[in-house]
């Protein structure tokens, strides 16, 4: 009987509730099958998306049903990959170039204005260091107002950048970036700081 409930308390967990807390989540467990099928899910309408020519206007309609959202002040340019679009949260005006990987499962929100270049990629999941095939943890991106993210860069999980700060391209950002500051190298490191009075909505 014990052994039961066990069972049924594990099919009972909430996978999108461990994702938040940071995890520990084991892709062996019942409670893992909704993630399974948000990545199926999310896939399809990517790849659906990336079909279509650039010129086609219903590749926003895959995208819109991706984020269960109506994008209307959103530009999302495809090629485009994001493995859970239930996980990501777009403010106004955000516009995302082409060839952007979102590895969304810990959870990514961009607020309003933030412009992200070409070949971005966002990952917010990691992999236990012993059992990497079946244990993730997870931490959540944020990208504050009107932060602009250069080309091929790269940020890992956990990490928040601030409002107006500038990310340069090729950077590999592995800790939080302050409001109006310019960023670069890998790691990525603060090396000037903007002024707010010139930054403009």
């Amino acid at each position: 009987m014990e052994n039961k409930n066990a069972v049924k308390a594990e099919a009972e967990e909430d996978v999108y509730a461990l994702m938040d807390q940071g995890g520990p989540t084991d892709n062996r467990k019942p409670y893992f099958r909704p993630a399974a099928d948000e990545m199926m899910r999310s896939r399809t309408l990517c790849a659906k998306a990336n079909r279509k020519l650039p010129d086609d206007p219903t590749y926003m309609d895959d995208l819109r049903e991706l984020f269960h959202s109506d994008l209307d002040t959103i530009r999302v340019l495809t090629p485009f990959q994001c493995d859970f679009g239930n996980r990501v949260k777009l403010g106004k005006g955000v516009f995302i170039n082409h060839s952007a990987i979102l590895s969304a499962s810990g959870g990514i929100e961009f607020e309003d204005g933030v412009m992200v270049a070409p070949g971005v990629r966002i990952a917010t999941i990691n992999h236990d260091m012993n059992e990497r095939h079946t244990i993730y943890t997870y931490g959540n991106v944020t990208i504050h107002k009107n932060a602009w993210i250069g080309m091929n860069v790269t940020i890992c999980p956990g990490v928040t950048i601030g409002k107006y700060a500038v990310v340069g391209a090729g950077a590999v950002v592995t800790h939080e970036i302050p409001d109006y500051a310019v960023a670069a190298g890998v790691p990525a490191k603060v090396i000037r700081m903007l002024h707010p009075a010139e930054q403009k909505e």
